[in-house]
């Protein structure tokens, strides 16, 4: 028995609110269980500058953990001066998993950056930031087809992402932090809405896992991120 008392392929309790910050272009609160993550999506009207003038714009993430978002409050990185390697890692995957649906000649020379800031963290804060980001981010486009600023078939697909692992022998889907510390295998899949792969991070913290294990992951995870778009479709119909 797992320790949330959950099957082996059930998630935890998932919702996605949208509208939550008021300036913001798009946002969305999105919870997986007790992590909680606030994703804005806010439009610059200037692309990167390695993109001017190429008619391309850009999607990027920044991701941050506010200090007591875990039982410790842990120290503010703008106090150190730079991102930790770990923060860098994420915000970068967030970057690459939302761009990769992303008609990016479609948005012009302009930027949107999605802010990930957790609220309270309990396991997978990455990926519920790429599952909140997408919704943040559709409503960011949303605002800018009702001006005209864009046409429509930008974004691309849905992308969502879930976390599986090896925990006491046995494949589970959606860990949360209790099965997380001391799971034997833990693995982040990024999928499309269409069931293309994005992205795949697994790591043995153990003993190596075999072919036969990372298959079984990787059927859990379709199967959670086919609910999870199942959401996100509720969420901005």
């Amino acid at each position: 028995m797992r320790p949330s008392k959950r099957a082996a392929d059930e998630l935890r309790r998932v919702s996605l609110e949208r509208g939550v910050a008021r300036y913001a272009e798009g946002s969305c609160l999105v919870k997986f269980g007790e992590t909680h993550v606030l994703c804005t999506a806010s439009l610059e009207e200037r692309g990167p500058p390695w993109l001017r003038g190429t008619g391309k714009g850009w999607v990027t993430a920044e991701y941050a953990m506010l200090p007591r978002a875990t039982h410790e409050r842990t120290r503010r990185e703008v106090t150190s001066g730079k991102p930790s390697g770990r923060t860098h890692e994420i915000q970068r995957l967030i970057g690459r998993s939302l761009r990769a649906v992303v008609d990016l000649g479609g948005l012009g020379e302009r930027q949107i950056v999605v802010d990930c800031d957790v609220l309270q963290a309990d396991g997978g804060t990455r990926t519920a930031s790429i599952t909140g980001g997408w919704v943040a981010l559709h409503d960011c486009l949303e605002w800018m087809r009702g001006r005209s600023m864009i046409g429509s078939g930008v974004l691309k697909d849905h992308v969502a992402a879930i976390s599986c692992g090896i925990a006491n022998g046995n494949p589970v889907l959606d860990l949360d932090y209790a099965e997380d510390s001391g799971a034997e295998t833990d693995a982040n899949f990024v999928m499309t809405g269409t069931g293309g792969i994005v992205e795949v991070q697994g790591t043995a913290e153990g003993k190596p896992f075999s072919e036969q294990q990372f298959l079984a992951l990787m059927a859990l995870a379709r199967g959670g991120i086919s609910r999870l778009v199942d959401l996100q479709k509720l969420a901005v119909a």
